[in-house]
C-alpha cells in the first residue's frame, strides 16, 4: 500500500509576493512602534511642561512649539474692539460661543490672544464683559489648528465678520491688522469674569499605534504561512522527484 508525503518547492510567484510583501508590512509594524515610541516621548514631555512654574509673557519667550501647553501669566488691557466669537462651540449639549480677544501686554508692548472661555448664544449673540484697565491673565498655550475638514471659504468672506467658525493666527492677523504672538492663552478656571472654562485635555496615546503594529505584523505572517502552505506539495512514496 503507498502513501503520501508532504515535499516543499517553492513557486515562483508566491515566493515573489511574499518577498515583495513580508518586508513591506513588518516595515510598517516596525513603522508603527515608532511611531507609538513618539507619543510616549510627546505625553511625557508635556506632562513635565504642565509641572513648570507659571512663565510670564516676556520678550525672551521660546519658540512656541516649546510653549505649548506651558502654564503663563500675562498682565495688559484688553483690545475689546478686536474680539471674534467662534460660533457653535458647545458645553453640557448648549449651544455658544467661544470669545477671544487680544491683550495688549504692558511690560512689552506685545499683543497675545486670550481665548476667555465659553458663553452661551442669547438671541444669537453672547452676553459678556470686558474689563477694562489692567488685568492679569493666567492660563495655558495654545495653538490653533483649523479642522481637518473645513468647508471651502474665500479668506475675505472669512474675515468680515467677527463671527467665526474657527480661529487661526493667520485669518486673525489679517482681519484686525495686529501683529499678535503666535499663539493663544487658553485663560485659567480660576479668573473670573463669568465664562466657562473647561478645556480639553489632549492625550498622547500609543494605544492605536501599538494595535496597528499587530496587525501590520499579522499581515507579515499570514503571508509567510500561505506562502509556506502553497510550497508544500503531495507526493506519493517512492514517485520520483
Amino acid at each position: 500500500m503507498s502513501g503520501t508525503t508532504l515535499h516543499f518547492r517553492a513557486q515562483t510567484v508566491p515566493t515573489l509576493i511574499m518577498v515583495l510583501m513580508a518586508p513591506v508590512f513588518c516595515g510598517l509594524g516596525l513603522w508603527q512602534l515608532d511611531r507609538a515610541e513618539q507619543k510616549r516621548n510627546i505625553a511625557s514631555s508635556l506632562e513635565m511642561r504642565r509641572k513648570l512654574p507659571v512663565l510670564p509673557i516676556t520678550y525672551d519667550l521660546p519658540d512656541a512649539g516649546q510653549l505649548e501647553f506651558r502654564k503663563v501669566m500675562a498682565e495688559g488691557q484688553y483690545l475689546s474692539e478686536k474680539t471674534v466669537l467662534i460660533e457653535n462651540r458647545k458645553f453640557q449639549g448648549k449651544n455658544g460661543f467661544h470669545i477671544i480677544t487680544p491683550l495688549l501686554l504692558a511690560d512689552t508692548g506685545q499683543i497675545v490672544l486670550v481665548n476667555r472661555g465659553w458663553v452661551p448664544r442669547q438671541n444669537n449673540q453672547p452676553s459678556f464683559v470686558t474689563p477694562d484697565g489692567l488685568v492679569r491673565v493666567e492660563g495655558e498655550v495654545s495653538i490653533p489648528q483649523p479642522p481637518a475638514l473645513k468647508l471651502s471659504q474665500a479668506p475675505t468672506e472669512f474675515v468680515a465678520s467677527p463671527h467665526w467658525p474657527f480661529l487661526t493666527l493667520e485669518h486673525y492677523a489679517t482681519w484686525s491688522g495686529l501683529e499678535i504672538l503666535p499663539f493663544v492663552i487658553l485663560q485659567s478656571q480660576a479668573d473670573s469674569n463669568g465664562f466657562i472654562r473647561r478645556w480639553p485635555q489632549p492625550q498622547a496615546n500609543d494605544a492605536m499605534h501599538i494595535g496597528y503594529a499587530v496587525q501590520w505584523f499579522a499581515f507579515a505572517l499570514i503571508t509567510m504561512v500561505i506562502w509556506f502552505r502553497l510550497s508544500l506539495h503531495k507526493q506519493a512514496s517512492g514517485e520520483a522527484k
